[in-house]
């Protein structure tokens, strides 16, 4: 399956619940900023991403953003820009 850059960030009312997604998230993508993340995913495990956020996640209180940035093939260096600090990406390792 093909592997795609998301950015996934996420805005949640309860600290129990924020502190949920973080974690969750951690293993899924490199921690970007605050309630932000890069993730290389394909569509398994977006999909088993999705199902994990949603069990968390609070309809009327919360919300996560997920952003397609296109395939994983593609180096994201002329696709994000920064204002201030120069965004380097962590590099990450896939563990089979």
């Amino acid at each position: 399956m093909a592997r795609k850059h998301y950015l996934i960030s996420y805005d949640v009312a309860d600290d129990k619940r924020r502190n949920r997604i973080f974690e969750t998230m951690q293993d899924h993508g490199n921690h970007t900023q605050f309630s932000v993340f890069l993730c290389q995913l394909d569509s398994a495990e977006l999909a088993t991403l999705r199902g994990v956020l949603s069990g968390i996640v609070h309809d009327k209180q919360d919300q996560v953003l997920i952003v397609d940035l296109g395939p994983a093939t593609h180096d994201l260096d002329n696709s994000i820009e920064t204002i201030g600090r120069t965004f380097v990406p962590t590099p990450r390792a896939n563990i089979v």
